[in-house]
């Protein structure tokens, strides 16, 4: 795509994540200066190999590295000095990550956007989720003119850090000045870039190596991590989407209709993916003691309907189908366990 935006500089926080990898990549491919915020600089070399695989090693090459932490004050001025825009992708994940979500979301969301309205950007991208959009009613469809009441429940401390962090982060921006617009995208799935292994792509994987022996009654509204990376980039330069949210959602699947679409359109390498029907009761009593089961639990049997076509009208969105999403997935999960085998 050459050098549109050459000279414009834009900082995207949490090089490492899943979505800021993707987002790095498409910003590259325009022709932009991009720096990302890493918590240890010697992780710098990961994100620049993972990055070329879409945008070339020269790209990749010129990404500058700023050390700076959610959880610290420090670092945050120097990573912004300069940039035109930044893209708050930074977030900590639910399960492994031995952190407060809350304060983690909180704090990290104040510290990033403050700097940004310090620096006079023209303006910040801050990554919310589809669960602060929810209506309350099943048979509404959430949309950006709904707003979530946390719960207040430990069980549901992933959701609530997301409400919360929002509702700072506009606040925040009513204080300051800054321009802002957010993204919320659903259950994100797609290949990955480089090493590692996201959360959300887990329900594929598992799939695959048959580690659950049945499929539980929940499904997901399911968007590609593509997808949602160019809504990032459309939130960041459309000239009507300052001041708005913008959900990013594509078809809700249930996890049945994963399961079979990985066997009809990977036959060979999906052979043994379970079908059978994993009874209610399993997910409850699983709960009691699996914080994962736990926060599934609400799920069981409930359609989320996501209403996503003010990103489509306003910003010319156009996220790929889901049953495509679901086999580039599980073709990247595939091909990145036959060369951890051959390593």
């Amino acid at each position: 795509m050459g050098d549109d935006h050459a000279g414009e500089t834009v900082l995207v926080t949490g090089g490492t994540g899943y979505l800021a990898r993707w987002v790095v990549a498409g910003l590259l491919r325009r022709g932009y200066l991009v720096r990302t915020t890493l918590r240890s600089l010697d992780r710098a070399q990961q994100v620049r190999d993972a990055v070329s695989e879409q945008a070339g090693k020269q790209a990749a090459g010129a990404i500058e590295f700023a050390a700076a932490d959610l959880l610290g004050d420090e670092g945050w001025d120097e990573a912004v000095a300069g940039a035109d825009y930044v893209l708050h992708t930074a977030s900590p994940m639910p399960f492994g990550s031995g952190v407060d979500l809350i304060t983690t979301a909180r704090e990290g969301t104040r510290r990033v956007l403050g700097a940004a309205a310090r620096a006079g950007v023209r303006r910040a991208v801050f990554t919310s989720s589809g669960v602060t959009a929810d209506t309350g009613d099943a048979d509404t469809p959430a949309t950006e003119a709904a707003w979530t009441a946390p719960s207040g429940t430990p069980v549901r401390a992933y959701p609530d850090s997301k409400i919360l962090a929002e509702r700072d982060a506009w606040d925040l921006a009513a204080a300051t000045g800054l321009e802002l617009t957010a993204v919320l995208p659903t259950f994100m799935q797609g290949p990955m870039l480089g090493t590692g292994m996201p959360g959300t792509v887990e329900i594929i994987r598992r799939l695959l190596t048959r580690e659950i022996p049945a499929v539980p009654n929940i499904g997901w509204n399911v968007v590609d991590v593509r997808d949602v990376a160019e809504l990032h980039i459309l939130a960041m330069t459309s000239p009507g989407a300052a001041g708005q949210r913008f959900l990013g959602s594509g078809t809700f699947l249930w996890y049945r209709d994963i399961a079979r679409i990985l066997r009809e359109k990977l036959p060979d390498e999906a052979a043994k993916v379970p079908v059978r029907a994993m009874p209610d009761i399993v997910i409850k009593l699983l709960a009691r003691r699996n914080p994962q089961m736990a926060m599934l639990r609400p799920e069981l049997g409930r359609v989320r309907l996501v209403d996503s076509s003010k990103a489509r009208t306003r910003l010319g969105w156009h996220p790929r189908p889901a049953e495509q999403t679901i086999i580039d997935t599980a073709t990247a999960l595939i091909a990145a366990s036959r060369e951890g085998r051959a390593a």
